[in-house]
């Protein structure tokens, strides 16, 4: 959406209707591009072999010519020479290259880890295959990614080295980018802290610039599509997709149907709201505000040096974790009056959802003797309790009976012995909830809304499980595909990293992790 705000409205079209529009009637993307055009002169430059889909610029593409003539003008002598002095590069085949791992897939095509058996280097090669892509009718995306990629040199763009083909499918040599897609990290982290943000948001200004200088619009930038290279740099790609269901998107545009999180960067939230105006005409980055100047020089990247981005070393990714004041408390409700109300209320189970009912619902548990448990119990508030874990199997099974009975956060937790819980504020985003936080033994980390008195999810175990504390408060708790960002409002982070640490031994002593 922003890169389509960076548009002039004003901007002349051409008579050519591809998705990936040139803005500029002088800008000609060629069919069969010359060597210059393409980064480190690929060896092959191999025909769409597909029926409508062949070029009157170029009747064979299995390798870049140097020269070229009007029809029926007969080659100099001297020419003639040096085409048969020049040896013409063997074209690459499949069996060149050793393919490992599935990289991504599309609608139409599937990329492909690759190492190239005679130089050992490695490419990302997209492989697509031709009955599919007539039956489907998009021989002409493919050309035009072909075609697109092919005019690019740019190190925020993904760089295509060479294209070939067998029988049955067509192969595009692409660059790896070894960090994979920018969603990835977006899901993994969350909202990226404001230095990240900056220093991301100016590679992508970059890029769009020298893309819109080439004449040609990506039109389908989003996270999937934007890459990152093994020194975290991001790398653009996918130039060959079909037009998107947009008018949803643009309905919400022009009613300007956002709002923004509390505590949002200010400075960012200005340039949005520039990118964001209902007058096209009036959007930071177009023509008639003045182009990309205005758009640079926006304070929000007042501390970028544009000149050299693409030799820095990015920032290392870090979350967004405001802080939260006394005053947010508010948002939540006064939670010990919650926590009373919940604690006199029997449960019982429902086949929809978990619900609260009157006492009558269960007959009381019968009591046996305690022995002496409750040297295990630690009271940390009267929300909170964590317990020793020295107990014998017959002491847990009465800790068991006395949580059944009395604790009304057992019902969400299936039956295990609950061996820490209290109340966290869990951040995604911008956001954050107030949830009870359940550790228990499985082991599990159950998280409940303590208003609607509903389960919302878990986090995963595994031997890769890591808690980190950030400070008093907030504490971390890394997975392999995502880290939960949590917030201790009584300041007992590293007691909720301990304990998790001490179940993460219990369970997995025998791959324990030295970092831990």
């Amino acid at each position: 959406l922003c890169e389509r705000t960076l548009m002039s409205p004003n901007a002349p079209t051409s008579p050519i209707q591809y998705d990936v529009v040139p803005i500029q009637s002088s800008v000609v993307i060629c069919s069969c591009p010359h060597p210059s055009m393409v980064r480190n002169q690929p060896d092959s430059c191999s025909p769409l072999a597909i029926p409508g889909a062949s070029s009157s610029h170029c009747t064979s593409m299995e390798g870049p010519t140097s020269e070229s003539r009007a029809p029926g003008k007969p080659a100099s002598l001297g020419a003639e020479l040096r085409a048969q002095q020049a040896p013409q590069p063997r074209k690459k085949r499949p069996e060149d290259f050793k393919f490992g791992k599935i990289l991504g897939e599309g609608s139409f095509s599937t990329v492909v880890l690759a190492r190239e058996r005679a130089t050992a280097k490695e490419y990302a090669i997209k492989i697509l295959e031709k009955r599919y892509i007539m039956k489907e009718n998009k021989a002409q995306y493919v050309k035009r990614e072909r075609d697109v990629m092919s005019n690019l040199d740019h190190p925020f763009f993904v760089k295509l080295y060479f294209t070939f083909q067998d029988d049955e499918k067509l192969y595009f040599g692409l660059s790896y980018a070894k960090n994979g897609e920018l969603l990835k990290y977006i899901r993994k982290i969350g909202s990226f802290d404001e230095t990240c943000t900056r220093f991301y948001s100016a590679e992508i200004v970059c890029a769009l610039e020298y893309l819109h200088e080439k004449g040609i619009i990506h039109r389908d930038l989003k996270p999937e599509n934007i890459l990152l290279s093994e020194d975290m740099h991001i790398q653009i790609t996918d130039f060959g997709t079909a037009k998107q269901n947009e008018y949803l998107i643009f309905q919400k545009i022009i009613k300007l149907e956002y709002e923004f999180p509390e505590k949002f960067f200010p400075k960012a939230k200005d340039l949005v709201e520039q990118l964001l105006s209902l007058d096209p005409s009036k959007r930071i980055g177009c023509e008639d505000m003045g182009g990309y100047e205005p758009l640079r020089g926006h304070p929000f990247f007042e501390t970028i040096s544009w000149g050299d981005l693409h030799v820095q070393t990015p920032p290392k990714l870090t979350p967004y974790l405001p802080a939260m004041s006394e005053d947010d408390e508010d948002c939540y409700g006064n939670y010990d009056d919650l926590l009373s109300q919940f604690s006199s209320m029997q449960v019982a189970q429902s086949s929809s959802s978990h619900s609260l009912s009157t006492p009558e619902t269960i007959p009381p548990a019968p009591q046996r003797s305690s022995s002496n448990i409750e040297q295990y119990i630690h009271d940390l508030d009267n929300n909170s309790f964590e317990l020793d874990l020295l107990f014998s199997e017959e002491e847990k099974q009465l800790l068991l009976e006395k949580q059944t009975s009395r604790n009304p956060w057992h019902q969400f937790v299936e039956n295990n012995l609950i061996l820490k819980m209290g109340p966290v504020d869990k951040r995604k985003g911008l956001f954050a909830r107030r949830r009870q936080l359940l550790l228990t033994e499985g082991p599990h980390l159950y998280y409940v809304d303590p208003v609607n008195k509903v389960l919302k999810g878990e986090i995963p175990w595994s031997p890769e499980l890591r808690p980190e504390a950030k400070n008093f408060k907030t504490f971390f708790v890394h997975t392999p595909n995502r880290t939960y960002y949590l917030m201790d409002p009584s300041g007992n982070a590293d007691k909720w990293c301990k304990k998790i640490q001490e179940v993460w031994r219990k369970i997995y002593h025998k791959h324990q992790n030295p970092g831990l």
